[in-house]
């Protein structure tokens, strides 16, 4: 089924959406919240969670992108769910390596920062990564956004592990030197 049609079903409010949404993107999905948590059971209640806000929000929502909008909840609440368990001290995981490494150019510093301030962050990141050959802005996507790690990266982008360990490093360095020149303090 298509997107346009699942969106369809979503907005008809036909329980049929839920169904076609996780035969489609479920395994996906769940790639995505494994990546960023340990657990299989968390990553089984962040899908259906990810099913239940994704009904809630079609309508009013009407997503160009299905998939990019179920990434984003997904990836939310993962998150959300992965700061839970490491308040609890539990366990580590693929996201919290790539933060990890993003930590050069990109520090918490101060917690206070406006939510314009992090929109102006985020809008130059976007800038940055916009100036980027495909290939490394894909994987630069793939390790920071999805938390993909270094081997499922390599098999995707069909490089070696050591390059796409290089290129990524390149990437960050960039995105640093960048982020300077537009005024952000690192």
């Amino acid at each position: 089924m298509e997107d346009w049609e699942i969106v369809e079903l979503y907005l008809s409010r036909d329980q049929q959406a839920i169904s076609e949404t996780q035969l489609k993107y479920g395994q996906r999905l769940m790639d995505i919240a494994g990546n960023i948590l340990s657990n299989r059971d968390d990553c089984r209640e962040v899908l259906n969670d990810t099913l239940l806000r994704a009904w809630d929000s079609m309508p009013p929502n009407r997503p160009s992108s299905l998939w990019a909008y179920l990434a984003k909840i997904t990836r939310r609440l993962a998150i959300d769910r992965l700061r839970y368990h490491s308040r609890r001290k539990r366990g580590s995981s693929q996201y919290l390596l790539s933060l990890h490494e993003l930590e050069e150019c990109i520090t918490g510093g101060d917690t206070t920062v406006s939510g314009t301030d992090l929109t102006l962050l985020s809008n130059a990141i976007g800038d940055y990564l916009r100036t980027l050959p495909q290939e490394a802005r894909v994987t630069f996507v793939c390790r920071y956004f999805y938390a993909d790690s270094i081997g499922e990266i390599s098999a995707y982008c069909s490089m070696s592990p050591s390059k796409v360990k290089s290129m990524l490093r390149r990437t960050r360095i960039g995105l640093m030197k960048y982020l300077k020149k537009e005024g952000f303090e690192l």
